[in-house]
């Protein structure tokens, strides 16, 4: 199944760049490197998984996790690829109780 109005789909860039790709985050380094070292993805390249991210959310499936205080959340993972090299990707979303919208709440290469 696809997120629920995935059309409408998410992803803070400051999520991206100051967590899942910050190398300096304390817990979103870890993340990072792995990015980097996978695919060659820095903060510098938040706007490409901002886009492969938004892309996924339209043609890949999600599948609900679980319904928790403040709405539902959904794992989608997908490959993603840069140049030469490619991953596959997890992505974590909610969709809100007071919303009708998927949010990233994380990414991280498998």
């Amino acid at each position: 199944m696809k997120l629920p109005n995935c059309d409408c789909a998410f992803v803070d860039m400051d999520k991206l760049q100051g967590y899942c790709l910050n190398t300096n985050h304390r817990q979103g380094k870890h993340k990072a490197r792995v990015f980097a070292a996978a695919i060659g993805l820095t903060a510098d390249h938040a706007e490409f998984l901002r886009d492969a991210l938004l892309n996924a959310a339209l043609n890949y499936d999600a599948t609900p996790t679980e319904a928790i205080e403040h709405g539902q959340l959904y794992v989608l993972d997908f490959p993603l690829s840069r140049f030469t090299e490619q991953a596959m990707v997890r992505s974590g979303w909610i969709v809100r109780k007071n919303e009708d919208f998927p949010r990233l709440t994380t990414c991280y290469v498998l």
